[in-house]
Protein backbone atom coordinates (compact mmCIF):
# COMPACT_ATOMS: atom_id res chain seq x y z
CA UNK A 1 0.00 0.00 0.00
CA UNK A 2 2.96 2.32 0.57
CA UNK A 3 3.98 2.53 -3.10
CA UNK A 4 0.50 3.43 -4.43
CA UNK A 5 0.13 6.04 -1.69
CA UNK A 6 3.50 7.55 -2.57
CA UNK A 7 2.49 7.60 -6.26
CA UNK A 8 -0.78 9.35 -5.44
CA UNK A 9 1.02 11.99 -3.39
CA UNK A 10 3.43 12.57 -6.27
CA UNK A 11 0.53 13.15 -8.65
CA UNK A 12 -1.11 15.57 -6.21
CA UNK A 13 2.12 17.52 -5.85
CA UNK A 14 2.52 17.65 -9.62
CA UNK A 15 -0.98 19.03 -10.02
CA UNK A 16 -0.40 21.64 -7.33
CA UNK A 17 3.06 22.59 -8.62
CA UNK A 18 2.98 21.61 -12.29
CA UNK A 19 6.42 22.86 -13.26
CA UNK A 20 9.82 23.39 -11.75
CA UNK A 21 10.19 26.72 -9.91
CA UNK A 22 12.63 27.96 -12.53
CA UNK A 23 9.90 27.50 -15.14
CA UNK A 24 7.21 29.28 -13.12
CA UNK A 25 7.90 32.98 -13.29
CA UNK A 26 5.30 35.68 -12.69
CA UNK A 27 5.69 39.27 -13.83
CA UNK A 28 3.60 41.67 -11.76
CA UNK A 29 2.38 44.64 -13.79
CA UNK A 30 0.15 47.54 -12.76
CA UNK A 31 -1.58 49.91 -15.17
CA UNK A 32 -2.92 53.49 -15.15
CA UNK A 33 -1.00 55.04 -12.26
CA UNK A 34 -0.11 57.15 -10.56
CA UNK A 35 -3.53 57.02 -8.88
CA UNK A 36 -5.02 56.34 -5.49
CA UNK A 37 -3.68 52.89 -4.76
CA UNK A 38 -0.21 53.46 -6.22
CA UNK A 39 1.24 54.34 -2.83
CA UNK A 40 -0.06 51.09 -1.35
CA UNK A 41 1.46 49.14 -4.24
CA UNK A 42 4.85 50.74 -3.67
CA UNK A 43 4.64 50.09 0.08
CA UNK A 44 4.03 46.39 -0.51
CA UNK A 45 6.67 46.00 -3.22
CA UNK A 46 9.23 47.66 -0.99
CA UNK A 47 8.27 45.53 2.01
CA UNK A 48 8.17 42.23 0.12
CA UNK A 49 11.17 43.02 -2.12
CA UNK A 50 9.69 41.67 -5.33
CA UNK A 51 10.12 43.18 -8.81
CA UNK A 52 7.21 44.76 -10.66
CA UNK A 53 6.45 47.11 -13.53
CA UNK A 54 4.18 50.13 -13.18
CA UNK A 55 2.87 51.22 -16.57
CA UNK A 56 2.09 54.87 -15.93
CA UNK A 57 -0.08 57.41 -17.75
CA UNK A 58 1.57 60.76 -18.42
CA UNK A 59 -1.61 62.74 -17.86
CA UNK A 60 -2.07 61.15 -14.44
CA UNK A 61 1.54 61.87 -13.53
CA UNK A 62 0.96 65.57 -14.21
CA UNK A 63 -2.35 65.76 -12.36
CA UNK A 64 -1.00 66.77 -8.94
CA UNK A 65 2.14 67.27 -6.91
CA UNK A 66 1.28 64.10 -5.00
CA UNK A 67 1.24 62.09 -8.23
CA UNK A 68 4.56 63.59 -9.31
CA UNK A 69 5.97 62.51 -5.94
CA UNK A 70 4.69 58.95 -6.54
CA UNK A 71 6.54 58.79 -9.86
CA UNK A 72 9.71 59.99 -8.17
CA UNK A 73 9.31 57.47 -5.36
CA UNK A 74 8.71 54.60 -7.79
CA UNK A 75 11.84 55.54 -9.72
CA UNK A 76 13.83 55.35 -6.51
CA UNK A 77 12.89 51.71 -5.85
CA UNK A 78 15.51 49.44 -7.45
CA UNK A 79 13.08 46.56 -8.11
CA UNK A 80 10.45 48.75 -9.76
CA UNK A 81 10.41 49.42 -13.50
CA UNK A 82 8.48 52.44 -14.74
CA UNK A 83 6.74 51.72 -18.03
CA UNK A 84 4.93 53.95 -20.51
CA UNK A 85 1.14 53.49 -20.74
CA UNK A 86 0.61 56.51 -23.03
CA UNK A 87 0.00 60.14 -22.18
CA UNK A 88 -3.78 60.24 -22.60
CA UNK A 89 -4.81 56.59 -22.21
CA UNK A 90 -6.57 57.24 -25.53
CA UNK A 91 -9.11 59.22 -23.50
CA UNK A 92 -10.71 55.74 -23.34
CA UNK A 93 -11.83 56.04 -26.98
CA UNK A 94 -9.63 53.32 -28.42
CA UNK A 95 -10.82 52.98 -31.99
CA UNK A 96 -10.58 56.72 -32.55
CA UNK A 97 -7.13 56.77 -30.94
CA UNK A 98 -5.78 53.96 -33.12
CA UNK A 99 -7.16 55.49 -36.31
CA UNK A 100 -4.30 58.03 -36.24
CA UNK A 101 -0.89 56.35 -36.29
CA UNK A 102 1.08 59.58 -36.00
CA UNK A 103 -1.11 60.62 -33.09
CA UNK A 104 -0.49 57.34 -31.28
CA UNK A 105 3.27 57.71 -31.62
CA UNK A 106 3.13 61.37 -30.52
CA UNK A 107 1.04 60.42 -27.48
CA UNK A 108 3.54 57.76 -26.41
CA UNK A 109 6.49 60.10 -26.90
CA UNK A 110 4.75 62.79 -24.86
CA UNK A 111 4.38 60.32 -22.01
CA UNK A 112 8.11 59.58 -22.23
CA UNK A 113 8.83 63.29 -21.78
CA UNK A 114 6.48 63.61 -18.80
CA UNK A 115 7.71 60.43 -17.10
CA UNK A 116 11.37 61.07 -17.92
CA UNK A 117 11.83 57.81 -19.83
CA UNK A 118 14.45 57.26 -22.50
CA UNK A 119 14.63 54.52 -25.17
CA UNK A 120 14.39 51.62 -25.07
CA UNK A 121 11.18 52.12 -23.10
CA UNK A 122 9.07 49.27 -21.76
CA UNK A 123 5.49 50.12 -22.67
CA UNK A 124 1.92 48.88 -22.82
CA UNK A 125 -0.53 50.41 -25.25
CA UNK A 126 -3.86 51.51 -23.76
CA UNK A 127 -6.59 48.94 -24.19
CA UNK A 128 -4.54 46.55 -26.32
CA UNK A 129 -3.00 43.18 -25.46
CA UNK A 130 -0.15 43.62 -27.94
CA UNK A 131 3.47 42.45 -27.92
CA UNK A 132 6.29 43.88 -30.03
CA UNK A 133 9.60 42.55 -28.72
CA UNK A 134 12.88 41.71 -30.45
CA UNK A 135 12.12 37.98 -30.27
CA UNK A 136 8.40 37.95 -30.97
CA UNK A 137 5.25 39.75 -32.07
CA UNK A 138 1.62 39.20 -31.08
CA UNK A 139 -1.57 41.10 -31.78
CA UNK A 140 -4.65 41.39 -29.57
CA UNK A 141 -6.76 38.30 -30.20
CA UNK A 142 -9.81 39.88 -28.58
CA UNK A 143 -10.30 42.49 -31.31
CA UNK A 144 -13.24 41.98 -33.63
CA UNK A 145 -12.89 40.85 -37.21
CA UNK A 146 -13.33 44.41 -38.48
CA UNK A 147 -10.31 45.59 -36.50
CA UNK A 148 -7.90 42.82 -37.40
CA UNK A 149 -4.90 44.25 -39.21
CA UNK A 150 -6.12 47.84 -39.15
CA UNK A 151 -4.03 48.82 -36.13
CA UNK A 152 -0.83 47.00 -37.13
CA UNK A 153 0.82 50.19 -38.44
CA UNK A 154 0.27 51.81 -35.03
CA UNK A 155 2.01 48.97 -33.23
CA UNK A 156 4.87 48.83 -35.71
CA UNK A 157 5.54 52.57 -35.72
CA UNK A 158 5.40 52.76 -31.92
CA UNK A 159 7.84 49.86 -31.62
CA UNK A 160 10.14 51.48 -34.19
CA UNK A 161 10.08 54.69 -32.13
CA UNK A 162 11.98 53.08 -29.26
CA UNK A 163 9.42 50.98 -27.39
CA UNK A 164 9.18 47.37 -26.31
CA UNK A 165 5.46 46.61 -26.15
CA UNK A 166 4.01 44.15 -23.64
CA UNK A 167 0.55 42.70 -23.36
CA UNK A 168 -0.43 40.20 -20.67
CA UNK A 169 -1.29 36.54 -20.06
CA UNK A 170 -3.86 36.89 -17.29
CA UNK A 171 -5.74 39.67 -15.52
CA UNK A 172 -6.85 40.28 -11.98
CA UNK A 173 -10.18 41.72 -13.10
CA UNK A 174 -11.88 44.65 -11.42
CA UNK A 175 -15.34 46.18 -11.44
CA UNK A 176 -15.99 49.68 -12.78
CA UNK A 177 -15.53 50.95 -9.23
CA UNK A 178 -12.06 49.39 -9.12
CA UNK A 179 -13.07 46.60 -6.73
CA UNK A 180 -11.25 43.32 -7.51
CA UNK A 181 -13.51 40.61 -8.90
CA UNK A 182 -11.54 37.49 -7.94
CA UNK A 183 -10.52 36.84 -4.37
CA UNK A 184 -6.80 36.27 -3.82
CA UNK A 185 -7.42 32.53 -3.38
CA UNK A 186 -9.45 32.38 -6.59
CA UNK A 187 -6.78 34.26 -8.52
CA UNK A 188 -4.01 31.96 -7.26
CA UNK A 189 -6.09 28.94 -8.30
CA UNK A 190 -6.49 30.44 -11.77
CA UNK A 191 -2.74 30.98 -11.99
CA UNK A 192 -2.10 27.37 -10.92
CA UNK A 193 -4.42 26.13 -13.66
CA UNK A 194 -2.78 28.33 -16.27
CA UNK A 195 0.65 26.95 -15.44
CA UNK A 196 -0.84 23.47 -15.62
CA UNK A 197 -1.90 24.11 -19.21
CA UNK A 198 1.17 26.18 -20.05
CA UNK A 199 -0.40 28.42 -22.70
CA UNK A 200 1.64 31.61 -22.39
CA UNK A 201 3.17 34.03 -24.86
CA UNK A 202 6.53 32.79 -23.56
CA UNK A 203 6.76 29.32 -21.97
CA UNK A 204 6.78 29.34 -18.17
CA UNK A 205 6.35 33.12 -17.97
CA UNK A 206 3.06 34.69 -16.90
CA UNK A 207 2.51 38.44 -17.15
CA UNK A 208 -0.20 39.39 -14.67
CA UNK A 209 -2.18 42.55 -15.42
CA UNK A 210 -3.55 44.61 -12.54
CA UNK A 211 -4.66 48.23 -12.14
CA UNK A 212 -3.54 50.70 -9.51
CA UNK A 213 -7.10 51.67 -8.55
CA UNK A 214 -7.71 48.13 -7.26
CA UNK A 215 -5.31 48.70 -4.38
CA UNK A 216 -7.01 51.61 -2.66
CA UNK A 217 -7.63 51.40 1.07
CA UNK A 218 -11.38 51.04 0.50
CA UNK A 219 -10.67 47.65 -1.14
CA UNK A 220 -8.06 46.58 1.45
CA UNK A 221 -5.55 46.99 -1.35
CA UNK A 222 -2.39 46.67 0.69
CA UNK A 223 -3.60 43.51 2.39
CA UNK A 224 -4.77 41.92 -0.87
CA UNK A 225 -1.49 42.53 -2.66
CA UNK A 226 0.53 41.31 0.31
CA UNK A 227 -1.59 38.15 0.50
CA UNK A 228 -1.21 37.53 -3.22
CA UNK A 229 2.58 37.79 -3.09
CA UNK A 230 2.75 35.59 0.01
CA UNK A 231 0.51 32.95 -1.56
CA UNK A 232 2.54 32.83 -4.76
CA UNK A 233 5.80 32.59 -2.82
CA UNK A 234 4.38 29.73 -0.75
CA UNK A 235 3.61 27.89 -3.98
CA UNK A 236 7.20 28.34 -5.18
CA UNK A 237 6.54 30.84 -7.93
CA UNK A 238 9.35 33.24 -8.69
CA UNK A 239 8.91 36.90 -9.58
CA UNK A 240 10.59 38.30 -12.67
CA UNK A 241 11.59 41.80 -13.69
CA UNK A 242 10.00 42.65 -17.03
CA UNK A 243 13.23 43.96 -18.61
CA UNK A 244 14.46 40.35 -18.48
CA UNK A 245 11.28 38.85 -19.92
CA UNK A 246 12.54 38.68 -23.50
CA UNK A 247 15.86 37.15 -22.55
Amino acid sequence: MVAPLRFALTILLFLAFPADAAQRTIYLTFDDGPLDGTSNILDVLEAKQVPATLFMVGMHAQASSANKALVKRAKGLPLVTIGNHSYSHAYNHYRHFYSDTEGVVADMLMANAVLGLKPVVHARLPGRDVFRLPSMSKNDNSLGQAQIGREDPDYEFVAASGFYLYGWDHEWVHEDSGKPVQSVDHLVTEIDHLFGYGHFVKPGKLILLMHDEMFRDVFDGKTNLTNLINALKQRNYTFGALPGYDG
